[in-house]
Formats: C-alpha cells, structure tokens, sequence
C-alpha cells in the first residue's frame, strides 16, 4: 500500500514538472526579439583621421532588436574608410562615425563640410595652461590698440575683446587625439572655424595679441560684451578728461561797447590889458 501511494504521489509530480517545462518553453518561444545577427565591431582601439583595413574588425552577434543604425555586416565594405571619431574595441562601426566617400586620412578628414582650420600660435599662458586640448570649445580674446577717438587728442586706447566665440579646437601640435585629458604646453593650436571667422581670426592674430578663453563644452550662450579698456579696468584711477572749451552761441547777442568817456575844456576866455608905467615900477590891468 505505501509503495503504491509513493507511485502515485510521484506520477503526480511528474506530471506537474512536464507541464511546468512545457508552459516555459511556450512563454519563451513568444518572447520578440529572441534571434542575434553578425554585425561588424572594432578588434582594437581606433583612432580618428586613420584609414581603415578589413583586419582592423571582427563580426561580433547583436541582438537583432538593437542593432544600431547603419551598422556594417561586411568588414570589406570599410576598406578605405576614414573615421571622424576614435572607436574603441568592441564597439561598432556605424555610418555616422565614417568620413565622406574618398577622403583622405589626416586631418582633413576631421573638419565639418563647409568649415576651415586655422592653426594659431600659442604659449602656456595663451593656450590655458594645456587645458585646450583636441574636442574642447573656447574664446578667442584680442588685446590691441584701438584707433583715437576724435575726442582724444589723437592718442590709441589699448582694449581687449572677445571676437570669436565657441571655436572648436581640432587639433594641439600635431596630435589629434580626444581621449587624452592631462593638460600638454604646447605651442600651436588648429582651430576649426568658418570661412567668415578665418578672415576675423587671421586679422585680430596681426593687429593684435591672441588668448584663448577655456568653456564649458555644453554652453551654448553668447557673451555679449563691450570690451575692456583703461577706463574700464579703473574707473577711478583715470583722470577725468579736461571739459571742452566753451564756444560762444551765435544766437547770442554780443554786448554792447561802452563808447569813450570825452572830457571837454573850456576854451580861454579873451580880456582886454593895459599897462601902467608907475615910476619905475610897470603893471598890467586886465578888464
């Protein structure tokens, strides 16, 4: 009798565990996304300006629900591409991340169509320390001798102001490299900028002193500002300019000239004399 009620207790069991296995495999079968596909991946490190070779990929299985758009399924397909952005191993190479068909490799291949590059010197203080570096966005600040002022007796006013905003930086020295981030003094720097701002950058670099003003990559806005001068800097210090001399209006009436004081004399009257002869003594009576 108890073998017969293990027998039976165990049947059961069974039978729960088979159903249980067949709702499973039912659940799974429906689930989407279920199938991988081959898509082409980095097999090393990149980086960008260099030309690539089929050896420098591998295909790799995805799932087929997040492959990313314009991913590569062929590695012979990127024979002779550029990239425009490092890729690390593992991930993969989409169209967006490749140069125009026939660029070359190099820097070129780095500048946005329409755009230019302009190398400018620098120094440890103008190039901020190091701290512009390949990928970052900054100012460009000229120090220079403004033309007088009609107003200041012929003499130039030195001024500094911003003339090019959020300039992308493509290159320091030679290296193009954005994943270094130690600060490195070096003593170019090659600018990305538009055919319109080369022309600006190009004049401010002979008429005056360059800087460079680090900014946040993420800022968009603009610094609307007048420029610093003298009088700026220390309001305080300058001596205030000397008032304009007065000029008389000709609505103004003029006064009148006093006319010369005429002191009159009264003329000699006219008299009548006579001598007297009185011994010896003579006299004159006039009348």
């Amino acid at each position: 009798m108890k073998n017969k009620r293990a027998f039976i207790v165990m049947a059961v069991a069974v039978l729960f565990g088979l159903a249980a296995v067949v709702s499973a495999s039912r659940w799974l079968l429906n689930q989407p996304g279920g199938a991988n596909g081959r898509i082409v991946v980095a097999a090393a490190d990149i980086s960008l300006g260099q030309r690539l070779t089929p050896e420098m990929f591998k295909l790799a299985e995805w799932p087929t629900d997040s492959v990313p758009k314009g991913a590569f399924t062929d590695p012979q397909k990127l024979d002779g591409r550029v990239l425009k952005t490092n890729i690390l191993i593992g991930e993969p190479v989409v169209e967006t991340r490749l140069a125009p068909q026939g660029t070359q490799g190099g820097l070129s291949a780095m500048i946005t169509e329409g755009r230019r590059a302009l190398t400018v010197r620098v120094n440890d203080v103008i190039g901020v320390a190091g701290f512009a570096l390949p990928g970052n966005y900054v100012d460009i600040i000229v120090s220079m001798q403004k033309d007088p002022a009609p107003a200041s007796n012929g003499r130039e006013q030195a001024i500094s102001k911003i003339v090019l905003e959020r300039i992308l930086v493509l290159a320091v020295a030679q290296e193009v490299n954005r994943d270094e981030t130690r600060p490195k003094v070096v003593n170019a720097v090659t600018l990305e900028v538009t055919p319109e701002q080369a022309e600006k950058l190009d004049l401010a670099r002979s008429v005056g002193t360059l800087s460079l003003a680090l900014r946040n990559q993420v800022d968009p806005q603009s610094a609307q500002t007048d420029g610093a001068t003298k009088l700026t800097l220390l309001p305080d210090a300058v001596a205030p300019p000397a008032p304009p001399p007065k000029h008389v209006s000709k609505s103004t009436p003029k006064p009148a000239a006093r006319a010369p004081v005429v002191v009159k004399t009264a003329a000699p009257v006219r008299r009548d004399c006579v001598s007297v002869l009185n011994g010896l003594r003579m006299t004159q009576e006039c009348f």
